[in-house]
């Protein structure tokens, strides 16, 4: 067999007696949270939710944690598993609770998870679309971190579109996950002014690191189900969406005007 492949299993199947011998374990007092989530900005909200679990009045703790399959990185040389899953490896979070689905609604993955017998789901840019058949499992939600003042900017490069749009405003939101794209209703937001100098990276580093913080400020009230009372539906005629950056997009011409270049400079692309 070889090394890829060996990798995939290792993450991906995890046998149901291992999430069954998970969840009998947890603490009657603490609720079980599975983290879904990719990159390095994702890692961010999982180190939060690592030290807030430890807290003696903590309400729950993180039972497993999802994330994209290994991935080649160091160009295409070696595989390696996503940023999130490096991250929990480095804090000695078990192995064999850390899911690599190549997609959420796999029958394997779902029937693990159901083991697992989640309370909550959280996400934080998984890159995965989640099934209603995933959706249905916690009986808490799944709740979400977007980095945007929803409706604005559904998608998928919400941080990208508010510096090409040259907002001097943005933000992040909590909200819960439904079938449609970013439409759940909203628990909590952050607004933060935009500096015109920063980068789409950095920009995007500092809303989940406020993001962080909202949930776990937020997560006794969504635990206890207050949350979902409190949660204002969005506005869906006020929605914008925000489609991630093709390539066409991206380049700068010197035809354009200097307020759409510098825009699009701070997205790092390129010249043509």
């Amino acid at each position: 067999m070889n090394s890829s492949l060996m990798l995939r299993r290792f993450f991906c199947f995890n046998s149901t007696r291992t999430a069954v011998t998970a969840a009998s374990s947890t603490s009657s007092k603490k609720k079980p949270l599975v983290f879904l989530g990719s990159p390095q900005v994702a890692a961010t909200v999982l180190d939060a939710l690592f030290n807030a679990s430890k807290a003696p009045n903590s309400l729950f703790e993180v039972a497993a944690i999802v994330t994209q399959p290994p991935a080649r990185r160091d160009r295409g040389k070696k595989l390696m598993p996503s940023p999130v899953a490096e991250f929990a490896l480095d804090t000695g979070f078990p192995s064999d609770l850390i899911f690599t689905p190549e997609r959420a609604g796999e029958d394997t993955f779902l029937s693990t998870l159901r083991a697992l017998q989640p309370e909550l789901c959280i996400t934080a840019a998984y890159g995965n679309i989640l099934p209603t058949k995933f959706l249905n499992i916690p009986p808490m939600g799944t709740v979400n971190i977007h980095p945007s003042l929803l409706p604005l900017y559904r998608g998928a490069a919400p941080v990208q579109r508010a510096l090409q749009d040259g907002a001097k405003e943005t933000g992040v939101s909590l909200a819960f996950t439904v079938r449609a794209l970013d439409a759940g209703p909203v628990i909590a937001y952050e607004t933060l002014e935009v500096d015109d100098q920063i980068k789409a990276p950095d920009l995007l580093a500092l809303l989940f690191l406020e993001g962080s913080k909202l949930l776990i400020h937020e997560l006794p009230s969504i635990l206890h189900g207050s949350a979902r009372l409190k949660a204002q539906p969005q506005d869906d005629s006020k929605a914008t969406l925000a489609p991630k950056i093709s390539v066409e997009e991206s380049w700068l011409s010197f035809d354009q005007e200097a307020s759409v270049l510098h825009n699009k400079g701070g997205q790092g692309h390129g010249l043509k």
